[in-house]
């Protein structure tokens, strides 16, 4: 039977969330408003919209749109010059791929980071779908974006293979009864017991993944 995989990107397939957090954390940082040591798991599902919100919440006396701006500045170097894939990442989507997986990419980034990065990896072509969250409207932080995601891939949501670094993530995916692989970044190391907890499967890296 034909597999059908779901990946995350920044922390998952990609060494890109020391670039993403300090993208949140420049303007935290600007305006000297303080956070707990949570904020990263708390914002990393959201995306850039519900992001901007939620820092508007903690006192940045900016529009949505402007912190958005900013966040998106302070991203695309990074993405469109430095982020690398993680190790064992690139053969194992080659290896899946020739066993007749479809790969497919659902992330919190925007397409103004996502594309450039994965087209100068040389990637893009391994997926059959590449999501922002801004493409359903909703966040990660949403079940019912997982079973969206399936109905377009048209499968039922239970046989969807989602990977995914983040606990948040991981707990709603499980919830909206995907299949649930937890992935190991150093964004979220202290997180690991929980994810190992509440997923189906845990992976250091893509080396471990096997079928």
């Amino acid at each position: 039977m034909k597999q059908t995989y779901l990946f995350d990107f920044d922390g998952t397939l990609v060494d890109s969330m020391p670039v993403y957090i300090s993208a949140m954390l420049e303007i935290l940082d600007a305006y000297q408003i303080p956070y707990g040591d949570d904020l990263v798991k708390i914002v990393t599902p959201l995306g850039a919209e519900d992001t901007a919100k939620y820092f508007i919440d903690m006192g940045v006396p900016l529009s949505k749109e402007a912190v958005m701006q900013r966040m998106k500045n302070h991203m695309l170097d990074g993405y469109r010059h430095r982020v690398e894939t993680k190790q064992h990442v690139i053969a194992t989507l080659k290896r899946l791929k020739s066993q007749g997986a479809s790969l497919n990419i659902l992330t919190a980034s925007s397409h103004d980071t996502l594309d450039p990065c994965l087209d100068r990896l040389g990637i893009r072509d391994l997926f059959d779908h590449i999501w922002s969250c801004d493409d359903f409207g909703t966040t990660k932080a949403n079940s019912r974006i997982y079973h969206m995601a399936a109905e377009e891939l048209g499968v039922p949501a239970q046989e969807v293979r989602f990977f995914d670094d983040n606990l948040n993530a991981v707990q709603t995916a499980k919830q909206a009864g995907l299949w649930v692989c937890g992935v190991y970044d150093a964004s979220s190391a202290e997180y690991t017991e929980e994810i190992k907890r509440d997923a189906d499967c845990y992976i250091e890296d893509f080396s471990k993944l096997s079928d």
